[in-house]
């Protein structure tokens, strides 16, 4: 988790620039938790980019990549989140998850369910694979 964080502050700091930020909800609402002084210094790192609005599309291609896909019901938030980066157009969705978003193994079939809904699915990655330019 360590070399997460470091990964992560090495493309905060020299990447950020390179790119339009949008965050969703999830985002928001996965890095308040934790320790009370460090989620509000999160928090207040993520208020000058755009928050992505949940809407019926994003509710419709979400369950999709649940019934028709690979991602079981456990990872609802998850298919949410791919489906908001989707729907919305994103170039690319950065995560750790990599257990149902970064998984090599699903993105073919997470792709073709975006297509069949009428979606680009975006490169879905880590952090540390846009690091280097």
């Amino acid at each position: 988790m360590a070399g997460q964080q470091q990964c992560t502050h090495d493309w905060w700091d020299r990447r950020i620039g390179d790119f339009e930020i949008f965050v969703s909800s999830i985002v928001f609402d996965e890095i308040s938790k934790g320790e009370l002084v460090m989620a509000r210094k999160r928090v207040e790192l993520i208020k000058p980019f755009t928050l992505l609005s949940t809407n019926e599309k994003v509710i419709e291609l979400a369950a999709a990549l649940i019934h028709g896909g690979p991602l079981p019901k456990k990872a609802a938030r998850d298919a949410t989140h791919i489906a908001l980066s989707a729907v919305h157009g994103m170039h690319f969705l950065l995560t750790w998850n990599c257990t149902h978003i970064a998984n090599a193994e699903m993105f073919g079939k997470l792709r073709e369910i975006c297509q069949a809904q009428g979606f680009d699915c975006p490169v879905i990655c880590t952090p540390g694979e846009l690091l280097a330019k």
